[in-house]
């Protein structure tokens, strides 16, 4: 797993952005599709979901276990990588330094756009 770095802007310490977009505001509106995660393990995940559903015709049932198991990886994942998102930013606090409204803007769109999409039930079954 790539473990974000340090950066330093203006002498004021930054959180790491390595999952969170870049780039100017756009007038407010949270991009809807905000990556949760990188690219190289969203692939990884896909690459998994590809063989279960291809495995399924010959054993429903152990395709069906493989898919419980790669949801539970995913959200062991989510979970981890906003806990160190959210870790960096107690100890930044803890050292006394500030943090930037940027990066906090940020790290609050991923939220949104994750609980968005755990609440969006209407996804086609498939999709």
């Amino acid at each position: 797993m790539m473990e974000p770095r340090q950066e330093q802007a203006s002498g004021t310490a930054r959180i790491a952005t390595m999952d969170l977009p870049s780039g100017p505001a756009n007038d407010g509106e949270v991009p809807s599709r905000t990556p949760l995660m990188a690219a190289e393990n969203e692939e990884q995940f896909r690459a998994r979901w590809t063989a279960i559903q291809s495995a399924f015709v010959d054993e429903p049932s152990q395709a069906v276990k493989e898919a419980d198991g790669l949801v539970a990886d995913v959200m062991k994942r989510l979970a981890e990588g906003f806990a160190q998102e959210r870790s960096r930013l107690e100890e930044q606090w803890a050292r006394q330094e500030k943090v930037s409204t940027e990066d906090l803007r940020l790290l609050l769109q991923r939220y949104r756009s994750f609980f968005d999409r755990l609440l969006d039930v209407r996804a086609p079954v498939g999709a």
